[in-house]
């Protein structure tokens, strides 16, 4: 029986051949994308926890490649939009709709997209992590190739394909009728698993991960910016990460005379 030292001894023997090919065809970017690399959805839900191995799996990468990776891509959302996307793709597979208990454990859940960069940072000490927020480059395919490859001529045809977009209520009624489980939610609209107590734990937790990339994360990685949007001038943009202007009327009520 061939153990796994060996099959992992011929997969990296192969990597080398196809990258020494792709350098003979005079390929200058090679860019490697798979939703899985990091882990995957099922294993975050059964774990209740977020892309908890991916330091051990970024280092297999490393050391299949023999060094050669250069930089990596982590796509990043909010965690409540992830974990509705991720328990969407449980339901419409058999799974029953989770519990207020199962909710409760995702949105106290403390590690967060920092945890994930910094399991990365660790195992690719020398490479350089861009993190490209999906609220920015979502349904953008031709633009993160822009900035993963540093290069102006790359594919512009594109297609706007929604994979495991949020159930309707509708919809998600019909896929378990008769299934034999819990009574699915009632009511219409996009199905919103978590109650607004938990939107707000999944919502802050986010809110500090985006502070601390635009803080310079340490130095572990870096923020993707928009290329298509022109740079802040005087006026900074508005954005939820932090309070400023739009809040300042609530901080001037002073206190009437008499």
């Amino acid at each position: 029986m061939t153990d796994s030292r060996s099959l992992a001894k011929r997969a990296q023997g192969r990597i080398k051949m196809n990258l020494d090919q792709s350098r003979e065809r005079g390929l200058a970017h090679l860019v490697i994308s798979d939703e899985n690399l990091i882990g995957s959805t099922r294993t975050n839900l059964r774990l209740a926890t977020l892309y908890s191995g991916v330091g051990e799996r970024m280092a297999r990468y490393a050391e299949a490649f023999g060094g050669q990776i250069t930089s990596v891509a982590l796509n990043v959302r909010s965690l409540e939009t992830y974990w509705t996307s991720a328990l969407t793709y449980a339901v419409t597979r058999g799974h029953n709709v989770p519990s207020y208990r199962q909710l409760q454990g995702l949105a106290e859940n403390r590690r967060s997209w920092r945890d994930v960069i910094t399991d990365i940072a660790c195992a690719l000490p020398e490479t350089t992590i861009k993190v490209l927020p999906f609220e920015t480059f979502g349904g953008r395919p031709e633009v993160q190739l822009a900035l993963l490859s540093a290069s102006d001529e790359i594919p512009r045809a594109h297609a706007r394909v929604r994979l495991n977009a949020s159930l309707r209520l509708e919809d998600l009624r019909a896929h378990l009728a008769g299934s034999g489980g819990p009574d699915p939610p009632q009511g219409e609209g996009r199905w919103r698993p978590f109650d607004e107590v938990q939107c707000a734990m999944l919502r802050e937790n986010y809110a500090d991960d985006l502070m601390w990339l635009t803080g310079g994360a340490d130095g572990l990685a870096q923020l993707a910016q928009d290329p298509e949007q022109q740079a802040a001038g005087l006026n900074l943009p508005q954005t939820d990460v932090t309070r400023g202007i739009p809040h300042d009327k609530q901080d001037r009520q002073l206190a009437g005379s008499g």
